[in-house]
């Protein structure tokens, strides 16, 4: 059997937080035209409850990130760039994560939300594109 290491758990808690902050926004958003033909609100309850394991789940994601940074000594100048591309992705992911929850028109929590959602889609795939 394989040994665990520091290295592995770190990657762990990333690729986890990142399933919960990725993986719940899709299914939330999958699930939101269901839940508006049950009860008036049933949207809002869902997305309050996904929100107490979102942000944690992001601010894992954060940590781990500036973690895998640290951990990693590659000094290719492609890999940089890609790192920072990423970097900026996750920085518009949370914060129109952030506005979608403080939105207060239809049309701003659509956009926000699907911004968000995209966003959240991109880091993953540059995540990917970095380990790779």
């Amino acid at each position: 059997m394989l040994s665990v290491s520091l290295d592995t758990v770190r990657v762990f808690l990333h690729v986890l937080a990142a399933t919960i902050w990725v993986g719940g926004q899709l299914t939330l958003a999958f699930l939101v035209p269901a839940l508006r033909r049950t009860a008036d609100g049933v949207t809002k309850v869902a997305a309050n409850a996904f929100n107490r394991v979102a942000w944690p789940a992001f601010a894992v994601l954060l940590a781990t990130g500036v973690w895998n940074m640290l951990a990693d000594d590659n000094d290719d100048p492609s890999y940089k760039l890609t790192l920072n591309v990423k970097l900026g992705i996750v920085i518009v992911s949370g914060v129109t994560a952030f506005l979608h929850t403080r939105a207060k028109t239809k049309g701003a929590v659509a956009a926000m939300g699907a911004v968000s959602g995209l966003t959240a889609l991109a880091a993953l795939f540059f995540g990917v594109l970095l380990s790779a």
